[in-house]
């Protein structure tokens, strides 16, 4: 890029950089997408620049096959550009110019989109650019216009006195109808869509074009919902006055308007009697081109057969005359023998006269005699060729006889020529004529909406559209919002919340990039249109202009969640409800009231979950399942396995469950899929899957307090943090009931007490319906366990320390396939005492499983003899902290469950019954890393060199995992000391197992 051109437009360098390093990012990344493992690789063509490889595929989906895809060697070297060739029963053919080996691993190349946007920057940058730069200007604050106003929205805007909109409503039509640049500032349930709707046909009877832009799929629909109601009525609709390019992704709105906005239906539509003709005459040009191709062939065959004819003639006559001849030579033969014979023996007065004229007899005999034997090979030649050619003209006229019925009543050659010529130029002037209607159609176009990034890719919108609005702006990074301002022939609308879901970037977090770059990325990639344009400070706060209105009533939630939301997100310009305060569900005593709060504190699992442990909560989707189960028993939700469910009531039409970590959501998920006998879409996900949604029930889980922290969800202060646009979007998602499942000990001590986090769980504390979690998860005895149903059997429960012991073994008593015991120490004492109730359950043919740590202490090594020889099967993994026990795969005993150690539980334990939950417990084993090698004589590459002379040193420590603001409470109460070498935490073996349970 030239200095002038960096005068000209002097952000187009920034912006291009920003999206450069994002490329970067991205690529870079080792988190945060879905890997394939590709295995047993073999090179199976090569052309010296590319190569096709042959390889299995673990993990692989065939939402991969339409996709650009990257591939590597390994960990540690680049990613390049993939194309996937085949893929067949488990193993794929790619094409790449990498180097690979037997093993690869193998993504989706998410950088497209952003390659294409870089290459439309650095065409911005070009003379022949046909973008508009000064309206992509003022999204930075540059040469903004003065607002103004529409004098008669009346004339734009069908029924506009009659409409139900606020006065900020329609200040906000009257100033985007009036203006080249307003800017929409709408908060949650404020009616942004119902504005953007107005806006958008009054901007099409102002004779304007319009291109409507948002993030997702999800969001183009849900307005384009809305302007379909609108313009539904206008002459042309039907012909493609309002287009969707691109997939749409509501069912509802495919349903009711596809037809009429997809264009290539609209396309096929209207060119139906053009492709019924072209059809019809395809049809008619086939059956002429056969009828010419066999007339053409019978005059062929024709031809050859009156040659083949002609040929046997003249061999016949070749053969007579041959033979004629050698007739002719026979009897000159004879003659001459006759008169040589007469001669005889020479002899007498003419002796030597007589001697010379047989010699010449002699000679003549036999030449007349070659002569005589050519003729009569001529005649056999002759003689064959004619029947050869008789045979072949016989042949051609049995084919002409099976022709003949097929040409009855043809025309010539000739004319069924002419005749093929004339569907060919006609067929040729409708295929025109149906191009012209996808030109139409294109034409007819005067509202077009899309997604940002598909507008971004698009090589046609450029000097199209007078009006360009972009919705969800607050989800679009920098560079995009610039492009897709620069469409703008006249006018610019944006519209969003920045105190919701921002965009997602990677450079700016990018620990590989320098400090610098990430700093740039975060000015020019990661702001959006409302911060870049001047509108929002540094602290998350407004700065009022003249160009934004915002929007200041909402009519989603009841008031005690909006008065939830403007605590989170809106302290300095609180939302007003304006609709009633009534729920639409039926009751229920779990929803008395639109804020209910469920603390677990009290039953908080001793058990931590390590260094992830933050990301899931056993006794949360315990909770959250019996409060579904509630829910159900009330009619709120389908019982178990209901099928004739009607859509409102359908559990995805009625609640959303949200978790802010991908863990704990996939424990949800298997959890309610057995709750309610299937799984369903759209209940269970993180906050980011819900944005643009509404539910009349939220569930929101903290998960909060089975880990150490609080994870990066709550660790954002500000208006502008993550933390606060997350929460924002999570609780406003809920139109009548809230609920909140916390740990509030936990919470109260770790929350950072000024962030937006800590404010939303004081005002729960002081204004929300509170739900005893005894109620919902019952504390149990053993001896109730003979008692119960099958019913609540399968409820969770929990089960104070001293009656666990009894519990498992009722539940051991009543195995029927297999018991899973998972101990990280064995201790001999426990060992004998659980051998007594395992024993006689082996004897009978169940499978007893002992998952434990490698044997490293003394004694350890007997009780794994003494295991075995009773009948288990001892497994031993390195990193094992699980503390739980599985019974036929269905019933989870969770907490601080050491059944085989000298500790024993020492916690509230809970029995939980669900396939899910025990499955996702052995996976969490099976992927656990190893540990570094502690063992006696074994070197380890990152834990030290472990000489001989400290076999007995090493044996003899009990390694810890103690995070770093724990350390000092390790040393004061475990004497935990440091190995520098390990870098870990260590205690003697036999240290107490309640000092150190937590950091096992």
């Amino acid at each position: 890029m030239t200095v002038e051109m960096d005068e000209v437009r002097p952000e187009l360098s920034e912006l291009l950089r920003a999206v450069r390093a994002e490329i970067d990012a991205v690529i870079a990344a080792e988190t945060g997408f879905h890997k394939v493992t590709l295995t047993d690789g073999r090179v199976v063509r090569s052309d010296g620049e590319q190569y096709e490889y042959s390889f299995a595929a673990r993990g692989w989906t065939d939402t991969f096959a339409d996709k650009p895809l990257l591939v590597r060697a390994g960990p540690g070297n680049e990613w390049e550009s993939a194309e996937l060739v085949t893929a067949d029963r488990g193993r794929l053919l790619l094409r790449t110019s990498a180097l690979l080996k037997a093993r690869a691993d193998l993504r989706e190349d998410e950088t497209v989109g952003l390659a294409v946007l870089a290459e439309q920057l650095e065409q911005a940058a070009g003379d022949s650019c046909e973008l508009n730069l000064t309206a992509a200007g003022w999204l930075l604050g540059r040469d903004i216009p003065a607002a103004g106003q529409c004098p008669e929205p009346q004339r734009y805007v069908r029924d506009w006195r009659n409409l139900k909109l606020n006065d900020r409503q329609r200040a906000a039509v009257v100033r985007a109808l009036g203006s080249d640049l307003v800017f929409i500032w709408g908060p949650p349930g404020t009616g942004k869509t119902e504005v953007l709707g107005y806006v958008g046909e009054g901007s099409y009877r102002q004779g304007r074009r319009v291109l409507f832009l948002a993030p997702t799929k999800v969001a183009v629909d849900r307005a384009v919902e809305r302007l379909c109601e609108l313009l539904s009525a206008e002459s042309g609709f039907a012909d493609g006055l309002l287009q969707r390019v691109g997939e749409i992704a509501i069912s509802s709105l495919k349903e009711k308007y596809g037809d009429q906005i997809d264009p290539t239906k609209i396309v096929a539509r209207l060119s139906a009697a053009l492709t019924t003709k072209i059809s019809a005459l395809q049809d008619q040009h086939d059956v002429v081109d056969t009828q010419l191709t066999l007339r053409r062939e019978y005059e062929e065959l024709t031809r050859k057969v009156a040659q083949l004819r002609a040929d046997a003639e003249q061999s016949a006559r070749d053969a007579a005359s041959a033979a004629a001849r050698a007739e002719t030579a026979d009897r000159e033969v004879g003659r001459l023998r006759k008169e040589l014979a007469e001669i005889g023996e020479p002899s007498g007065l003419f002796a030597g006269r007589k001697a010379r004229r047989r010699d010449e007899l002699v000679g003549q005999v036999q030449a007349v005699g070659r002569d005589a034997a050519d003729l009569e090979a001529q005649h056999q030649v002759a003689t064959a060729e004619q029947q050869r050619l008789t045979a072949q003209a016989e042949a051609l006229e049995r084919k002409l006889s099976g022709l003949r019925p097929k040409l009855s009543g043809t025309e010539s050659a000739d004319r069924l020529a002419a005749t093929v010529a004339g569907i060919r130029e006609r067929l040729a002037t409708l295929q025109e004529e149906l191009r012209a209607v996808s030109n139409t159609v294109r034409a007819n176009c005067r509202v077009m909406a899309t997604t940002v990034a598909k507008a971004i890719q698009s090589r046609f919108l450029t000097n199209q559209f007078d009006t360009v609005v972009i919705d969800e702006a607050g989800m679009v990074n920098l560079p995009s919002a610039w492009y897709a301002a620069a469409l703008a022939g006249k006018r610019v609308v944006v519209a969003g919340d920045f105190r919701q879901l921002p965009a997602v970037t990677r450079a700016s977090s990018d620990r590989k990039a320098t400090q610098e770059t990430r700093l740039h990325s975060e000015h020019w990639m990661d702001r959006d249109a409302f911060y870049a344009a001047g509108l929002v400070d540094g602290r998350g706060r407004v700065r009022p202009r003249d160009y934004l209105v915002t929007l200041t009533t909402q009519y989603r939630m009841r008031s005690a969640i909006c008065a939830v939301v403007n605590t989170i997100a809106y302290p300095d310009a609180p939302l007003i409800t304006g609709r009633p305060d009534t729920s639409r569900l039926p009751p229920s005593p779990l929803l008395e009231a639109p804020l209910v709060l469920v603390d677990t504190a009290s039953r908080r699992s001793a058990a931590r979950g390590g260094s992830n442990g933050h990301r899931s909560n056993p006794v949360h989707e315990a909770v959250i399942h019996e409060l579904v189960r509630g829910l159900q028993y009330d009619g709120v939700l389908p019982a178990r396995k209901q099928e004739d469910c009607p859509s409102d009531a359908r559990p995805s039409a009625r609640m959303a469950v949200i978790a802010p970590y991908r863990d704990q959501v996939q424990a949800l998920q298997g959890s309610l899929a057995y709750r309610f006998g299937a799984p369903y879409d759209e209940v269970v996900d993180t906050v980011h899957r819900f944005q643009g949604s509404q539910r009349p029930l939220v569930l929101i889980d903290t998960v909060a307090g089975a880990g150490d922290k609080v994870g990066f969800f709550y660790e954002g202060v500000g208006l502008s943090s993550a933390t606060c646009r997350l929460l924002n979007v999570a609780v406003s998602r809920a139109q009548d009931h809230l609920v909140v499942v916390a740990d509030l000990d936990f919470l109260n001590r770790n929350l950072h007490p000024h962030g937006e986090a800590a404010r939303m769980m004081e005002y729960l504390q002081r204004y929300a319906h509170r739900l005893d979690v005894g109620d919902l998860v019952p504390f149990r005895a053993a001896d109730e366990l003979a008692g119960l149903g099958r019913h609540e059997l399968d409820r969770p429960a929990f089960f104070p320390a001293d009656e666990v012991p009894r519990a498992v073994e009722w539940d051991i008593d009543h195995a029927r396939r297999s018991i899973d015991i998972y101990c990280a120490f064995l201790d001999s004492g426990p060992v004998e005492r659980w051998l007594t109730r395992l024993k006689p359950r082996i004897d009978c043919g169940l499978r007893v499983t002992i998952h434990t740590r490698p044997v490293q202490r003394s004694g350890s090594g007997k009780q794994v003899m003494m295991l075995e020889r009773a009948g288990c099967t001892v497994v031993q993994r390195e990193r094992m902290h699980e503390k739980v026990v599985i019974i036929d795969g269905e019933v989870l005993w969770h907490g601080s469950l050491n059944l085989l150690a000298a500790t024993g539980p020492t916690d509230l334990m809970m029995r939980i019954t669900d396939p899910g939950s025990c499955a996702r417990v052995r996976r969490i084993v099976e992927r656990a890393r190893p540990d570094r090698p502690t063992r006696p004589g074994q070197s380890a590459r990152r834990g030290g060199q472990h000489q001989r002379g400290q076999e007995g040193r090493n044996a003899a420590r009990l390694y810890l995992n103690v995070p770093y603001e724990e350390k000092d409470e390790a040393k004061k109460t475990a004497n935990a000391r440091w190995d520098p070498t390990a870098r870990r935490w260590y205690v003697a073996p036999e240290t107490p197992r309640h000092l150190v349970e937590r950091w096992l």
